[in-house]
């Protein structure tokens, strides 16, 4: 059933016109995440971070696009750390391990293509 309402929540949003930021709120102390697209070929999320929230560091065999809708966080790339604030992206290669932090709360879209 809650993978039906997934599907059903992305078809939603297909051929509207929406503001990504507005596809998920902040709740305290939590990380919020909305699925937008979920396919084999890749996924696209969109994250609310509580301030203080984070996730700690791994690895993915594919690089994935951040970019930040709002508020700022540093994203640790291989023991590197870069500042982004709304509006900035990073890529974050495959393989190499990366964390997330947040500076305030913060909004963030993440994209994964898998092929």
């Amino acid at each position: 059933m809650k993978k039906e309402v997934k599907r059903l929540e992305q078809e939603n949003l297909k051929s509207k016109v929406t503001k990504l930021i507005e596809l998920t709120d902040y709740q305290d102390g939590a990380i919020v995440s909305r699925t937008i697209i979920d396919e084999d070929t890749g996924t696209v999320t969109l994250f609310a971070f509580d301030e203080g929230q984070g996730l700690s560091e791994h690895t993915t065999p594919f690089d994935a696009l951040v970019q930040l809708l709002d508020g700022e966080a540093n994203i640790i790339i291989s023991g590197k750390k870069y500042r982004l604030t709304a509006g900035k992206m990073i890529v974050m290669p495959a393989n190499e391990p990366h964390a997330v932090e947040s500076v305030t709360k913060f909004k963030m879209m993440l994209i994964m293509i898998r092929t």
